[in-house]
């Protein structure tokens, strides 16, 4: 038999080279943004079990966080600053952001996708955007641009804004998916561009009727916000829209297997409309939102099988979260109130999506990462999405540029477990304005806000604002701003110090 030929001394050095690059490549970051999930929403924080096995099966992995939080109780926002690193009202044009807008994020703005690119990770975003696209008129009969490509995603496959809003298409690379050039696409949030029947017009037409809002073009037998005429074999249809983007994350965590990948997988579910595919229908017991959220487990689900079935799951992080509270009516007759039963959205909370009480930001959050976190843990640090972004930069070697991620601080032990405290403080953003977290107390400046989750109430909230302490008092209740007023004037001092000195990041 004819003896092997010994290595030579390049293929030597390059094959142990290879070897040593294998052993310290970068964790893959999978992370999973849902929409309008609540505290008590899922089964690790006391909703009823079975529910999200899903999530369950992530917690006992993982670490579950029972104070975390998005930056904002509206979800442009929540999105503006998990991705920049700053809070949203530092910029202008951060708002819930119609379907036609343009592009929130600047292009060129360091982003943490950008700043994973530095370091040699493939990026990608799948799911619902809500940030804007393109500059001036957008044409969604051509590329448009500037979109993820210009803030650093490689790849990008996209519900371009939210299910309740036109353009009613998926964007891929730029491009909607199954254009016709035959049937253009037009779309309009003024003016109405063409006789076709509105919601309001003809609620006969429809699968699930509007209950405020939501009432002008009708796609998929449901009506929407906005106009919008032409793009007919591109229309999505509701029911199918979790397999779709689930399809495209698998498939692209599949293509990029061999390289360190950082995904954004967006899903739509619990947002309304609330249309979850069939398979799901009544899975709950609580009718479509419900149903919704059982939907949204199972694509997490996909995900984590991809992740085991490729051998990958000992060498990712994920990070499960929320970007907003949960809300129930929200502009369509789903049933949302009348079958909720015992299920509380909020869990301990006061009030969710809109609001600034705890249940607006408060939001479910579980990391995994094995053989790095302890399994079956929970931690009740303050931590926030607006670290995100200098935590995994951190996490991954990738240099931070001067003047950018303004308010994003490094919060790498407590997203690891550590034994920490997490931030000092921590600003809440709602439409309304803003409030704070300072330790365990919580301060909303005079003004007003929402209450409850749909129909609201409107609070208007004394001149002194309200404050609580949220150990004894979770579901703020006792005002204590009047009884100690020199901590509430303090807490109100140091949130007008960090809007006034334009970041708040850690000396």
């Amino acid at each position: 038999m004819k003896s092997k030929r010994p290595l030579s001394i390049a293929s030597a050095v390059l094959l142990l080279c290879t070897m040593a690059a294998a052993e310290t490549r970068q964790p893959n970051i999978v992370l999973i943004y849902t929409d309008d999930l609540g505290y008590g929403d899922v089964t690790p924080n006391g909703a009823k079990a079975g529910l999200t096995p899903h999530l369950s099966k992530l917690a006992q992995q993982g670490l579950n966080f029972t104070d975390a939080h998005c930056t904002s109780a509206t979800c442009t926002p929540s999105r503006f600053s998990l991705l920049t690193g700053s809070y949203a009202f530092r910029q202008q044009g951060t708002g819930i952001a119609r379907g036609n807008a343009n592009m929130v994020i600047r292009p060129g703005t360091t982003t943490l996708p950008s700043l994973l690119q530095t370091v040699g990770y493939k990026t990608g975003v799948v799911g619902k955007w809500h940030l804007g696209l393109g500059e001036g008129e957008i044409d969604w009969n051509e590329e448009v641009t500037p979109g993820p490509r210009e803030i650093g995603f490689d790849y990008h496959f996209l519900i371009p804004a939210t299910g309740d809003r036109t353009p009613c298409v998926y964007l891929e690379q730029g491009r909607v998916v199954d254009h016709d050039p035959a049937d253009p696409i037009k779309v309009s949030y003024g003016k109405r561009i063409d006789d076709s029947p509105s919601g309001k017009e003809r609620p006969d037409l429809l699968k699930q009727m509007w209950s405020h809002g939501h009432n002008q073009t009708i796609v998929n037998g449901i009506s929407r916000i906005g106009w919008m005429t032409g793009g007919e074999k591109a229309r999505w249809v509701d029911e199918d829209m979790a397999d779709m983007i689930t399809h495209k994350a698998v498939e692209w965590i599949e293509e990029n297997k061999d390289e360190s990948f950082f995904l954004y997988f967006s899903t739509h579910d619990i947002h309304v409309p609330r249309v979850p595919h069939s398979r799901f229908e009544g899975t709950s017991g609580m009718g479509p939102r419900g149903d919704a959220i059982v939907q949204m487990d199972w694509c997490v689900g996909e995900l984590m099988a991809a992740l085991d079935r490729l051998d990958l799951a000992d060498d990712t992080v994920v990070i499960f979260t929320s970007d907003n509270g949960p809300v129930l009516d929200d502009g369509y007759v789903d049933f949302a109130n009348e079958k909720l039963g015992d299920h509380d959205p909020s869990g301990p909370l006061r009030a969710g999506k809109y609001s600034k009480f705890e249940g607006g930001t408060r939001v479910p959050m579980i990391v995994r990462w094995p053989g790095h976190i302890d399994e079956g843990t929970t931690s009740d640090a303050l931590v926030g999405q607006i670290d995100f972004a200098r935590t995994l930069a951190d996490l991954t070697g990738a240099a931070v540029p001067d003047e950018s991620l303004n308010d994003s601080q490094n919060a790498l032990a407590a997203i690891l477990g550590k034994p920490t405290m997490g931030r000092a403080h921590l600003v809440e953003e709602t439409y309304a304005g803003l409030a704070i977290r300072v330790g365990n107390w919580k301060f909303i400046p005079g003004g007003g806000t929402r209450d409850n989750l749909g129909p609201w109430v409107n609070i208007k909230v004394p001149k002194g604002g309200l404050m609580y302490e949220l150990n004894s008092d979770l579901g703020e209740t006792e005002n204590l701003a009047a009884k100690q007023p020199e901590r509430a004037a303090e807490m109100n001092a140091l949130l007008e110090e960090i809007k006034a000195r334009g970041h708040d990041r850690a000396s």
